[in-house]
């Protein structure tokens, strides 16, 4: 047994980079991680420019930029009608740093740098919290079977979606309706790929999506998103419907002369519609076990980054004053309601909105002439000032999307009308 001022359990890119910064500042830290690095982690491989400031401040940019990636200048999403929007037309180069990579690239990278700030065990299985007196003190777990206790002032939880930390502290209720699951697979070769992630919302995913990530090296990561509570109600097996959308949609020719290179797996991803307890008397949670993904793109690393830096700015506060009690780790929820809370409802509200094809069509067929609602609307994906809370429809573009709505509507009922008998 050992003490520490901080214990991280889990590396991935919450974890690893909350360790970094604690050990910059001279926080006696230990980072655990059950698997050995480096590891993958499913996941849509996106690493937008949300996360571009706090790779900046990690230092490790021009690793990532110098592994198998590639380089996105822009988003391209389509409505359930088929109609495209790309918020790069002009084919302007984008300013923030906004890659695909895989996460057995990113996340190796964050790590190795983690490894010269902290002590690390890898191959470290947490098992259970040490709490006394109902304050975090420490972990339980085993490493290649013997079995090892780690005590620290503080425990970060950086374990993500199925999170030990959080279940033993009894916060990991998980809300179908306020969550998505995915899945997803390596393709080579798909055809009419650019230097653009893609978002295709399909009427049979809605508010969910289909989504084609060029990944480098004529590797794409394609997958599928949709609402958790979806899954049981549309008796939706997300396995054969990514291997339908792939031969027997309209983006079937794409992938006709494409070669799947991966097994299809699935993951769930909390997210911040699903308010969580982040810290309090010795812990702190962050990233995917924080439930900080975001509900409308999936989007969790930038929020992970940035929840590991706030956690780990908290923690030295807490360091200095030795006060590990929610009195002062509590001011890591302020920040991230500060930081992602506006952010999460505009999010969960356009989720909500996505549930209606036509509605959802008139927008991005109204986007569609309207340059610049269209690029303010697309750019929380790629652009690091930007963010889903940002964006509010202009009056006069709200009047049109409704305008056209009740047309597409009538129309649509019009269409469904018995014809009279007599």
């Amino acid at each position: 047994m050992q003490d520490y001022d901080a214990i991280v359990v889990g590396a991935g890119p919450s974890g690893s980079s909350c360790a970094i910064f604690l050990g910059r500042k001279g926080v006696k830290t230990l980072l655990v991680d059950k698997a050995s690095f480096p590891r993958d982690k499913t996941c849509g491989d996106g690493i937008t420019g949300k996360s571009s400031g706090v790779l900046a401040e990690l230092g490790i940019e021009s690793e990532i930029a110098e592994g198998q990636h590639e380089k996105i200048n822009g988003l391209i999403t389509s409505s359930p009608s088929g109609v495209s929007l790309d918020s790069n037309a002009d084919n302007k180069p984008v300013e923030t740093s906004t890659y695909v990579c895989k996460r057995l690239i990113f996340d190796n990278i964050l790590f190795q740098e983690a490894k010269k700030k902290a002590d690390v065990i890898e191959n470290f299985s947490v098992t259970d919290l040490v709490i006394e007196n109902g304050k975090t003190i420490g972990v339980k777990g085993t490493e290649n079977g013997e079995e090892k206790e780690f005590r620290a002032k503080v425990v970060v939880g950086a374990d993500g979606a199925n999170s030990i930390v959080a279940r033993k502290l009894g916060l990991n209720e998980f809300k179908p309706d306020r969550s998505l699951v995915s899945v997803r697979a390596y393709y080579e070769n798909v055809a009419g790929l650019r230097d653009r992630i893609e978002f295709h919302f399909l009427e049979e995913l809605l508010p969910g999506y289909f989504w084609i990530f060029p990944a480098g090296n004529n590797v794409s990561n394609v997958g599928i998103a949709v609402v958790a509570g979806d899954v049981p109600k549309r008796k939706l097996n997300l396995k054969e419907k990514l291997d339908e959308i792939v031969k027997k949609s309209r983006f079937a020719p794409r992938f006709k002369n494409a070669k799947q290179v991966s097994e299809v797996k699935g993951w769930n991803l909390p997210t911040g519609a699903q308010k969580r307890k982040r810290a309090g008397d010795g812990f702190i949670l962050v990233g995917d076990a924080a439930s900080l993904i975001d509900p409308f793109t999936g989007e969790g690393i930038g929020n992970a980054l940035l929840s590991g830096k706030q956690a780990a700015e908290v923690i030295s506060t807490a360091v200095e004053k030795n006060d590990f009690s929610y009195g002062t780790l509590g001011e890591y929820e302020v920040r991230i309601d500060r930081l992602m809370e506006k952010e999460f409802r505009t999010s969960y509200k356009f989720q909500k909105f996505g549930k209606n094809a036509i509605m959802f069509n008139a927008l991005v067929e109204e986007l569609s002439l309207d340059k610049n609602s269209m690029k303010m609307a697309t750019s929380a994906f790629s652009d690091a000032t930007h963010t889903t809370a940002s964006f509010q429809i202009p009056l006069g573009l709200y009047v049109k999307v409704f305008i056209r709505y009740l047309r597409d509507y009538l129309n649509f009922k019009m269409r469904r009308k018995p014809s009279a008998s007599y």
